[in-house]
């Protein structure tokens, strides 16, 4: 189904911009029309990372005359592996401003405004203001749902992604576009339970994925601004990079959406972290009082060591992530053993009175873990906050991040 193109050409093409986009000119569906409206057209892009790394660099290439950047972060040499607008000089720097020299780089006819700050319900409606369309690649539920109502308010189409590991979706969530367009809580009414997803910090993600997400998201950019072929609205694009097989699913709007819906209960922005939830109300209630620092952490492995005290120090992370760092003495016991019920069997019995500390990577998968500790009778039972991050940052910096 083809829909109108979302912005009008701009006035002309001077000639180097003709030479420029010679190869679009010359295809009839884009043709100096399409490029003109590209010009003309304001987009938005969230996040200079895994997926904003290639929309930023083919939106430019593309010719789109102006290019927002909403980017709060700063490069850290994890990022290099995907995130390719950004190089080895750029390691501290804004990724916002590392994004738009390279932009400037790859064509100094786009313009860009930078977005220096952490999107949230006081700034979101402020920043979207002004654009005819966002590309959304953002890694977090929380954020996701807020972009997705951030932009259904102010009528703006826009194009969502989503990587982990070796998989990726895209789709098109344009409400205002058709009267049966989805939005994002159509495909998805309710976030996952909190700690069931891993981000891409936690689970990693194959760098090229982002290169293949990332061009679709900007394919169909052009097609929804320049009114060509047949947008990905109500549909839902799957990738699995690993069987090189693409899937293409209809999305259907929800009668009973909560935003979109015959019957709106989400009439205005919402708490999103509490919505979706950094971990569950059993983990945090888990975590209250038994959360220690990487510095009680490192005074208790003292102890440990000259035998003033006796603990049993577990990993929850997976065998890969052991492999990376590790905290020392610490033994590893998956977080998916908690769940399966067999890990209870390789901890020390309650009723031997030794102490069980946990950690991850961050802290999010140990507090779900000590919830599972103290369910089956370790009452004392703690677990690190910060985890492994915090224990290479402020500990033991010789070991590597990750």
């Amino acid at each position: 189904m083809s829909f109108p193109p979302l912005v009008e050409p701009a006035d002309e093409l001077s000639i180097d911009e003709v030479r420029r986009y010679s190869r679009h000119l010359i295809i009839p569906d884009v043709g100096m029309t399409g490029q003109k409206r590209l010009k003309n057209a304001k987009v938005l892009v969230i996040g200079a990372g895994g997926l904003g790394s290639p929309a930023l660099l083919y939106l430019a290439a593309a010719g789109v005359g102006t290019l927002g950047i909403a980017e709060f972060d700063e490069v850290d040499e994890s990022n290099l592996q995907r995130q390719i607008i950004h190089g080895q000089s750029d390691i501290g720097k804004s990724k916002a401003v590392s994004a738009k020299e390279s932009i400037a780089e790859a064509n100094p006819y786009v313009e860009v405004v930078l977005h220096e700050e952490r999107l949230d319900n006081d700034n979101v409606m402020d920043v979207f203001r002004g654009y005819d369309l966002i590309v959304d690649g953002t890694d977090n539920f929380a954020t996701r749902y807020m972009v997705n109502d951030a932009a259904y308010f102010l009528g703006i189409p826009y194009v969502w992604g989503s990587i982990y590991r070796f998989d990726g979706q895209a789709s098109v969530f344009a409400p205002t576009m058709a009267d049966d367009a989805p939005c994002y809580r159509c495909l998805y009414p309710e976030p996952p339970p909190p700690g069931m997803v891993p981000s891409c910090a936690e689970g990693g993600v194959l760098g090229v994925l982002c290169a293949a997400i990332g061009s679709i998201q900007v394919n169909e950019a052009i097609k929804v601004l320049t009114g060509i072929g047949d947008p990905a609205i109500g549909k839902l694009v799957i990738y699995d990079a690993l069987e090189l097989e693409w899937r293409k699913l209809k999305v259907r709007k929800d009668p009973n959406c909560a935003l979109c819906g015959e019957n709106p209960t989400v009439t205005g922005l919402i708490d999103y972290d509490a919505f979706c939830g950094a971990i569950s109300d059993e983990a945090a209630d888990a975590a209250a009082g038994s959360t220690i620092s990487v510095t009680q952490l490192e005074h208790m492995l003292k102890e440990r060591e000259e035998g003033a005290r006796d603990f049993v120090l577990v990993d929850v992370r997976e065998p890969n992530e052991f492999e990376i760092n590790r905290i020392p003495g610490s033994v590893l016991i998956p977080k998916g053993e908690f769940l399966n019920g067999s890990a209870l069997e390789k901890l020390p019995p309650v009723d031997a009175g030794k102490q069980v500390v946990m950690h991850c990577k961050s802290g999010v998968r140990s507090a779900e873990t000590l919830a599972i500790v103290k369910g089956a009778g370790y009452a004392d039972a703690v677990h690190v906050g910060g985890g492994v991050v915090a224990w290479v940052n402020q500990i033991d910096p010789s070991q590597p991040a990750y």
